[in-house]
Order: C-alpha cells, then structure tokens, then sequence
C-alpha cells in the first residue's frame, strides 16, 4: 500500500506542483484547500502531511496544534515565515520539519521519504536498558522508567530514540536537530540543550550525575545505557 499524503495548501499552482512530484514517487496524495477541508479529510488517516501556514480560512498554526491533540503523524509546514522565533513556535505546537517557499519539489519529495524511513524504523522494536529500567516502546512512542510511564513530549521522544537507537554515538546538536526536525535551524544550540535538560529531569536519578544520556564538552550528547540482551 503507497503511503497517504495530505497536501494542505490553497495556491493550486504549489498543490499541483507538489502533488505531480509526489506521484511520481508512487504516493497516494490528497489535496485540501483549506483548513475546513483539511479537517474534514483527516478522519480518513494520513502517513504525512504537508501544511501551508498562510491559509485562507483556518491559519496553518491552529491545524497543526489540533491534529497534534490526537495523532503523531508528521507534519511538514510550508511556509514563508523564517525567523528562528517562528519556527521555535512552530517547533513547540508540534511541527515535524519546515520547508521555506520558494522550494524545490524535489527536496520536499526528500525529506517525506525522510520522515517515512523514520517512521516505519520507530515501528520496529521496543528498547531495554540497565536490566530493564529504562524501557523505549517505540510503536507506541512511551518511555518507562521502572515501569511507570513518563511523560515526554514527542519532540523530546523523538532525540531520546535518536540517542538510544545508537549508544556510544556522539550526536552534535546540529545532527539532533537534523533527525527529529529534518533541516537545518538556526537556534538549535539552545532547543536541543533545553529538551535535553528536560528529557535529563525525567529519565535520570540524578541529572548531575546522568547514566543514560551523557554531554561530550564541545561536541554534543551520547546515550550510555547499558543495551539489555
């Protein structure tokens, strides 16, 4: 079964663009014009969807915070707002990736096939470490910790798998960023030093003395649980 996109943008001449390019690829897409419309498709279930923030009826903020009250599905804004405080909003109602206009459709088509390879390697397994403290279920997106579930956030989910699908591996903050997000953003410094902090809050005994997810001083972090057989 081809993956299920949901476009939602109103310029017909970017939908059709988008929608030929994603075709091509072998995706089933769906176009929405607006937000209304957009709405009422959701029902149907989507593997992605890509949303243009300048709607005509319902801005593309206050979509993707409501299909973000219910679903986990990636979402991918268009948008020609780029200033890093916009994105950090962005970024904070749930937003999974952002592509500025003017775009290439073939980097758009990239970065779908992106976000579907992470998807679908999310689905395959549930992590363990320290003899079962820390448990990663990864279809499900919980974390346990001693079998009580914590409540982390899905962009915080999303770095903390990151980290514990490869311990040992040292991520900057820029390839964190590049991995939960898919670009390149400007502020990643301190976004990715703030979800560490609060992934450390609850995950860790004691965050000043971290036995899951470590810094390397000048480079970035590494997960040092010890993987249960």
């Amino acid at each position: 079964m081809p993956e299920r996109i949901l476009v939602i943008e109103d310029e017909k001449k970017i939908a059709d663009i988008v929608k030929t390019y994603l075709d091509r690829d072998g995706f089933d897409v769906t176009i929405a014009g607006t937000g209304t419309n957009a709405m009422q498709l959701l029902k149907n279930g989507f593997d992605i969807i890509i949303l243009d923030l300048m709607l005509p009826d319902i801005d593309g903020e206050t979509i993707c915070s409501a299909i973000k009250e219910f679903s986990d599905v990636p979402i991918i804004m268009l948008t020609a707002k780029s200033s890093e405080d916009e994105r950090v909003r962005g970024l904070g109602i749930g937003a999974d990736d952002y592509v500025i206009k003017p775009f290439s459709p073939k980097e758009l088509v990239a970065r779908v096939k992106a976000h579907i390879r992470r998807t679908k390697r999310s689905e395959r397994k549930t992590l363990s470490f320290n003899g079962g403290i820390l448990k990663i279920e990864v279809l499900s997106m919980e974390v346990r910790k001693s079998n009580k579930i914590l409540p982390l956030t899905s962009t915080e989910f999303k770095i903390l798998l990151c980290l514990a699908e490869k311990p040992g591996v040292v991520f900057s903050r820029l390839q964190l960023i590049n991995a939960v997000q898919g670009y390149d953003f400007e502020g990643y410094d301190r976004v990715i030093d703030a979800h560490i902090k609060n992934i450390r809050r609850k995950i860790e005994d004691n965050p000043q003395k971290p036995m899951f997810i470590k810094t390397v001083y000048g480079t970035g972090y590494k997960f040092i649980g010890i993987v249960d057989k």
